[in-house]
């Protein structure tokens, strides 16, 4: 059996990206802080949704078309550290991805996970977050395993279009 290779290239930014952050430890870093401070909702961002003291945002680099990750705005790595309100909040805004993703793609399941610190799996573990995304049954396939490469039908802005327009009380 040969092995292939298949070239991802555009992932390079984000392995620089969050290894430079992750060396210096500057919060003025955090790609989820610079999102927080981008502005309200728009495709330019990925921003879906912007509460008081959360937001939604597409995942850059998704799982599945509809990957979201719902977080604080405050920079802060753990749940303990969330208040009361923003725990709340937050809460709500992974409830409303769901609605979301159901009303935008019709899964057959929908994932939701943590992964708290870096052993954990966290890819950006400095900043807490949650994920969100529609599943559907017999969705893996051989790339994954045998191309470590996964396929994703659509773009991001068609994939934000759907889930804003999906969002509810929007």
């Amino acid at each position: 059996m040969s092995f292939e290779t298949i070239w991802a290239g555009w992932r390079n930014d984000y392995v620089v990206s969050a290894t430079e952050s992750e060396r210096t430890g500057e919060d003025d870093a955090c790609v989820f802080c610079r999102i927080a401070a981008s502005g309200d909702p728009s495709p330019d961002n990925g921003v879906v949704w912007r509460g008081r003291a959360t937001l939604v945002v597409l995942n850059l680099y998704p799982y599945a078309s509809g990957h979201l990750l719902a977080m604080p705005l405050r920079h802060l790595g753990d749940l303990e550290e969330l208040d009361a309100a923003e725990a709340a909040e937050l809460w709500d805004a992974v409830r409303a991805s769901s609605v979301a993703l159901r009303a935008a793609y019709a899964p057959d399941g929908i994932n939701i996970g943590a992964n708290l610190g870096r052993a954990a799996g966290a890819g950006i573990p400095a900043h807490l977050h949650l994920h969100a995304l529609p599943r559907w049954s017999g969705d893996t396939n051989f790339m994954t395993s045998v191309a470590g490469a996964r396929v994703i039908p659509e773009s991001l802005p068609v994939a934000w279009q759907k889930l804003h327009a999906a969002w509810p009380d929007a």
